[in-house]
């Protein structure tokens, strides 16, 4: 009975349910459960990431949860370390802040799959293995002699999971896709930007991401089918269909109305500027504005508060006070049918630029702070020095601290997207240097310490 109470509340024996925070101080320690003392959510799961950029973040996913996530990269190392932005400006494989990002808790072997020997070693470390995880182009495993089916001989529930720009069917399968091309060609690109300009590029690689948290869904759900039904399977996960939900209501629109969606910038699916929605500058930053929509306060709460603080102007006289009353989702849904409704549009402005200069005359946490207050939906627009400093991330310890002996220091990395109050989700290694764990996983699977000199002589590993 107790576990369907909500936290904060009593539970039968009196107990506090787990998860209650009330009684703690900002810096007090997470009370959850010590990760060091308790099993991993994937902790008897052993996965072998063969993954370009497009799933490395699937299995950092996986890594954390307690998965034993082996990252086979070719001799020379995997090419994302190669990728910026780097520790102190220094160019170099070990030391790639976006690759350390996207590999915490996994462990590196280096290995070639272009040779016989190398294919070997991997078939070893196949029959060992729950999951891979792969991005070549389709047909390419196939060619190595390292297939689904082939796999399926070596461990019949494995499970191969794949991710790649197009899926592996279909007339696209072995186009390249890099991110650029996945977010252009699923439609989230003609979304993105304002309706002056040509569409846009999302920041930051959200393709690779999105089809990330896709290939991780999927791969769990492939674990509990074989939980259950003791049958492994082949995940197909393309960036193309799961960039499918960044296209919000657009798809549908055309389908239904033959209506293109336009780009409309921090307005989101609104078509015009509407007072109290959208980017607004404050005196050391900015904050996003959402009043009048369902969850928050009204349009009326905003103006009495403006006008508490003498900063209304005209805003409670005719016609403006009458508009600020009738801000809300049902009077904007009828612009487009009520010819009353759409004469009001054009004092929109006026109220607009009086609300930015209250906005103004605060500081980003002036306002969200005193707008929440007030439950009026209002929100700081983050930068990196915000989101290092925010007393809600500094509350819960969401930034982690991680040792990297190698540079002698301590770094912070972005904590876990969830909490698991039995399995918790911690970073229990550093990323790991291109090959540092060969010799100790080749030894795990039964290879000598001679033929791994002959190995690694041959330029195997």
């Amino acid at each position: 009975m107790s576990a369907l109470v909500y936290c904060g509340l009593p539970v039968p024996d009196g107990r506090p349910c787990r998860g209650d925070r009330r009684a703690e101080t900002l810096d007090a320690p997470n009370q959850l459960t010590d990760p060091e003392s308790t099993p991993p959510a994937l902790g008897d799961v052993r996965v072998l990431d063969l993954a370009g950029e497009i799933g490395q973040y699937c299995t950092k996913l996986l890594a954390d949860l307690g998965a034993d996530v082996i990252k086979v990269e070719p001799p020379d190392g995997d090419p994302v370390r190669n990728l910026p932005p780097f520790f102190h400006d220094e160019p170099g494989p070990e030391h790639s802040l976006y690759w350390w990002n996207l590999n915490t808790n996994k462990r590196s072997v280096t290995l070639s799959l272009g040779s016989e020997g190398g294919r070997d070693v991997f078939r070893k470390l196949a029959a060992t293995a729950d999951v891979i995880v792969e991005s070549f182009e389709p047909g390419y495993l196939d060619e190595l002699g390292l297939g689904y089916e082939k796999l399926c001989q070596i461990r019949p529930d494995i499970i191969l999971t794949s991710v790649t720009g197009f899926g592996q069917t279909g007339p696209h399968s072995r186009y390249k896709a890099p991110d650029i091309v996945g977010v252009a060609m699923a439609g989230t690109m003609w979304l993105a930007g304002d309706p002056q300009d040509p569409p846009n590029l999302p920041p930051w690689k959200q393709g690779y991401i999105s089809s990330s948290i896709v290939t991780a869904a999927g791969t769990l759900i492939a674990l509990c089918y074989r939980d259950l039904h003791g049958e492994g399977q082949h995940v197909d996960v393309s960036m193309q269909e799961a960039l499918s939900l960044t296209q919000e209501t657009a798809m549908q629109t055309w389908d239904m109305l033959q209506v293109l969606r336009v780009r409309n910038g921090s307005r989101g699916i609104i078509p015009i500027d509407i007072p109290g929605i959208g980017v607004y500058e404050t005196s050391d930053g900015h904050v996003y504005g959402y009043v009048g929509t369902p969850g928050g306060a009204t349009w009326a709460d905003l103006l009495a508060w403006m006008a508490d603080e003498g900063k209304a102007e005209d805003l409670t006289e005719e016609p403006y006070a009458d508009v600020c009353r009738n801000l809300t989702l049902r009077f904007l849904s009828g612009i487009a049918t009520d010819p009353e409704a759409a004469k009001k549009v054009s004092f929109f402005p006026h109220v607009n630029e009086v609300l930015r200069r209250f906005v103004k005359s605060k500081s980003k946490w002036e306002m969200y702070e005193q707008a929440q207050s007030r439950r009026l939906l209002f929100g700081i627009v983050s930068t990196p020095e915000d989101i290092a400093k925010n007393p809600q991330l500094r509350y819960k310890k969401w930034l982690t601290p991680v040792e990297h002996p190698e540079l002698g220091q301590t770094l912070q990395y972005p904590g876990g997207p969830y909490e698991l109050s039995e399995t918790p989700w911690a970073i229990r290694r550093r990323p790991p240097l291109a090959g540092e764990h060969t010799d100790e996983v080749l030894r795990e699977i039964g290879i000598s310490d001679g033929e791994r000199r002959a190995l690694s002589a041959k330029g195997v590993v």
